[in-house]
């Protein structure tokens, strides 16, 4: 159990925050698909990636670690080899999605496992796109659930037009991965836009990705050209509970260093905008095909508001920490077309509203897919869970901090995105 303490002071001075999780995946990913070695700094060294990590070893890559620095070498676009184990996803959607999509076209079998919480997450919507291009694919129920072994295909796998029923980008980014690999094209139609890193960063490493309107064509490839070098900036889910607890906190001004601003990310902050937050862009920059800023952030008094649509893909993550604002908010805030938090680590939708209700009763309610929030409600402290989930616990803690404390179970469940969190609450 770990005791949140009421923070009754503004938040001052600088933050600098772990590396984007979403990026350290991929570069990882798709270093080990080149033939050179590639230096990453910046890495995020959490339980997540560290998943990634001991994967890509399995299937042959050589990767070394030097403090927040990772040296990778890979076998080339089409040297990956047989792991002679299972693969261990740990806790990572996105170490077991996007690699059902890079493993799919290869001339072997592997077999992915993952904890408790994976094992439960649905991956049929993964696997349904990349059967469409021939891949062979087996998980132990109708819902594909782990473990899910890739046999090898009977031939190589067809370039394929795919709507996506929902935007996602971790299935967007296996199939991405296998297009890489198909007899031909391979177009993908988003119903909304998803965060893009993987075509950000395919395109620094050579390959050939058009992008039209809502439609994104991947070409095959024989080889790609890795960078020496790929510096990961701040990982804006991480930031968002520094942001809103600045913003909540009256007499707050901190500036958050290094901060990934990919417009595909950014919707926790044009909310918070709608909101009356009062949040600058600094010192903006771009490395590798993707913007950066320092972020600072004024204490703010927020209102209520309504939105969906597509804004979820650009904050699903968020969704938590926003839920806090909204609670310190003046009047009602709906957030529509939120059933994707149900299939997270674990039932975010009812997690909030069980948990947060804890804090402030009566605050938090929800429909099959909305999530309303009644502001300005009464906070008193509490005894709450996260139900293992780092989201949860983080978003619980800045929560806590704001109001009248919290104690929160399995704090250690930040690892997964964000190491150090709790020490800057001492």
């Amino acid at each position: 159990m770990k005791k949140i303490l009421p923070m009754n002071h503004g938040l001052r001075g600088e933050i600098e925050i772990p590396g984007d999780k979403s990026i350290s995946h991929r570069a990882i990913m798709l270093s080990s698909l080149g033939s050179s070695t590639v230096e990453i700094e910046n890495f995020l060294s959490g339980a997540d990636c560290l998943s990634t990590v001991e994967c890509m070893k399995k299937l042959g890559a050589k990767i070394e670690m030097s403090g927040e620095k990772i040296f990778v070498t890979g076998n080339g676009l089409h040297g990956l080899k047989e792991p002679e184990n299972i693969l261990d996803a740990g806790n990572s959607g996105t170490t077991l999605r996007l690699l059902l999509g890079l493993t799919a076209p290869q001339n072997f079998l592997t077999t992915f496992t993952g904890d408790d919480s994976l094992r439960q997450r649905p991956m049929a919507r993964v696997i349904k796109p990349l059967s469409e291009m021939g891949a062979k694919i087996v998980g132990r129920n109708e819902n594909k659930n782990l473990p899910i072994t890739v046999l090898k295909p009977e031939k190589k796998l067809r370039g394929i037009t795919y709507k996506m029923p929902v935007a996602s980008a971790q299935v967007k980014s296996a199939i991405i991965l296998a297009g890489l690999f198909a007899d031909g094209e391979t177009e993908i139609i988003e119903s909304a836009p998803s965060r893009d890193h993987t075509e950000k960063m395919l395109t620094a490493f050579g390959a050939k990705i058009e992008k039209s309107g809502d439609a994104i064509k991947i070409f095959p490839a024989e080889n790609l050209t890795a960078p020496k070098k790929i510096i990961v900036p701040g990982d804006i889910s991480s930031a968002a509970y520094w942001i809103v607890l600045a913003s909540i906190l009256p007499d707050s001004e901190v500036t958050i260093k290094n901060v990934g601003v990919n417009q595909t990310r950014t919707g926790i902050i044009d909310i918070l905008r709608r909101m009356g937050a009062r949040i600058e862009f600094l010192n903006e920059k771009i490395s590798g095909g993707e913007s950066s800023a320092d972020l600072k952030i004024f204490s703010a008094k927020l209102r209520g508001v309504e939105f969906g649509g597509e804004f979820i893909p650009r904050l699903i993550d968020e969704i938590p920490a926003l839920a806090v604002a909204a609670a310190f908010a003046e009047g009602e805030t709906i957030i529509h077309d939120v059933g994707e938090l149900k299939v997270k680590e674990t039932d975010r939708l009812a997690a909030i509203v069980q948990e947060f209700n804890k804090i402030s009763a009566g605050s938090f309610e929800s429909t099959e897919d909305s999530l309303i929030i009644h502001g300005g409600e009464e906070k008193k402290f509490a005894d709450c869970k996260t139900f293992s989930d780092h989201r949860m616990a983080m978003s619980l803690a800045i929560f806590g901090a704001a109001a009248d404390g919290v104690k929160i179970d399995n704090s250690d469940c930040v690892k997964i995105s964000y190491p150090n969190f709790f020490e800057l609450f001492k």
